[in-house]
């Protein structure tokens, strides 16, 4: 359920909130928005307790949620969340730009890729130092030397890093060196581990089950926004379906869904999405016209020699041209591109 409070009220109202709630054993999540404060009550409520709270100072009303997910969901905090990182903002009007590697193989290739992607226009760098595989035969990262690989590289391009944690064992490791933490497709509903990086506060990013639906794929969002971690994103990186053609079925649909449904920020991944290079461009262009609040990109400089995910990279040059496609639409729909050096007068 939510409370939600008058205008005018404050903390000493709010406090009593809080107070009465986790007297009844239960957990208040607070949002405070433009227009009104809600706090979302989370754990096992009872229809008393709603006739208890509506009696407190300061209560408005108490509204009782009908979807399972709860701090996810509009009806908790209708505005969009926006996640600040450095002088990059994740949500908003600026497309976030997303790309890298996918998995780290030496430091002379993370940082050609990240001079590449950045001179390009990209704000965030990608790459895996812990890699999971279908087989174990393999390449599975580099470990915590691709960790320091990947902080060279953000030490000389200023770009903020995207990596992905695999076990609740390696939260801490991973958080010391990465900007913003990555939980893989395989890992939606590991819930130990979900509990851990939001224990961490550090922003997260959350792809989609390889047979997730969408109610199941916020469910695991509320796993980690229970834990006070409110700088989380969700990110749309295919579904797997009867096609056989493409490595997943890029689901653009679930875009505009998870919009409607939740206030977190969206990215595509139209690499996974897709599984082949010639069909990244396209369907990155489909899900910003569909509303996706940035995209990630696979980008290697010599693809066919790529030990992870060859065939769904991008080469620089190629890069380079989807980001001059992006430009107009990002124009036409009144979304901004990161700004470059130039325009940041840096380099």
């Amino acid at each position: 359920m939510l409370v939600v409070m008058k205008k005018g009220s404050g903390d000493t109202e709010l406090t009593g909130v809080i107070h009465k709630i986790t007297q009844s054993g239960l957990t208040g999540h607070v949002s405070k928005g433009m227009e009104r404060t809600v706090v979302g009550v989370v754990g096992q409520t009872y229809p008393e307790l709603r006739d208890m709270l509506e009696l407190l100072p300061g209560v408005e009303e108490v509204i009782p949620i009908s979807k399972p997910y709860k701090l996810s969901s509009r009806e908790f905090q209708h505005e969009d969340t926006r996640i600040q990182i450095g002088d990059v903002t994740i949500g908003g009007d600026t497309l976030t730009i997303i790309a890298g590697p996918c998995a780290v193989e030496s430091e002379k290739q993370v940082l050609d890729t990240a001079r590449a992607v950045k001179e390009a226009g990209a704000n965030i760098l990608r790459g895996g130092a812990f890699k999971p595989s279908t087989s174990p035969y393999q390449f599975r990262g580099l470990g915590k030397e691709g960790l320091e690989i990947l902080a060279l590289a953000r030490s000389e391009t200023g770009m903020p890093l995207i990596t992905e944690v695999l076990t609740p064992h390696d939260v801490d490791l991973v958080a010391r060196y990465a900007d913003i933490l990555q939980i893989g497709a395989r890992n939606m509903q590991n819930f130990i581990l979900l509990d851990e990086v939001g224990k961490t506060k550090k922003p997260v990013m959350l792809k989609r089950g390889m047979s997730a639906t969408i109610q199941e794929w916020l469910l695991s969002a509320e796993y980690i926004l229970s834990q006070g971690n409110r700088r989380l994103m969700l990110c749309e990186r295919g579904i797997r379906t009867f096609e056989t053609y493409t490595r997943n079925t890029m689901d653009i649909s679930a875009i505009p869904t998870i919009k409607k449904l939740s206030h977190l920020p969206i990215i595509g991944d139209p690499s996974h999405g897709t599984g082949k290079w010639y069909l990244v461009p396209p369907l990155a262009l489909a899900a910003v016209a569909a509303g996706a609040d940035g995209v990630m990109i696979e980008v290697h400089p010599n693809p066919d020699q790529a030990l992870k995910d060859g065939a769904q990279s991008l080469t620089f040059d190629s890069f380079r041209q989807f980001m001059a496609q992006l430009a107009p639409l990002a124009s036409a729909l009144n979304r901004k591109l990161p700004a470059s050096p130039e325009e940041r007068g840096s380099d």
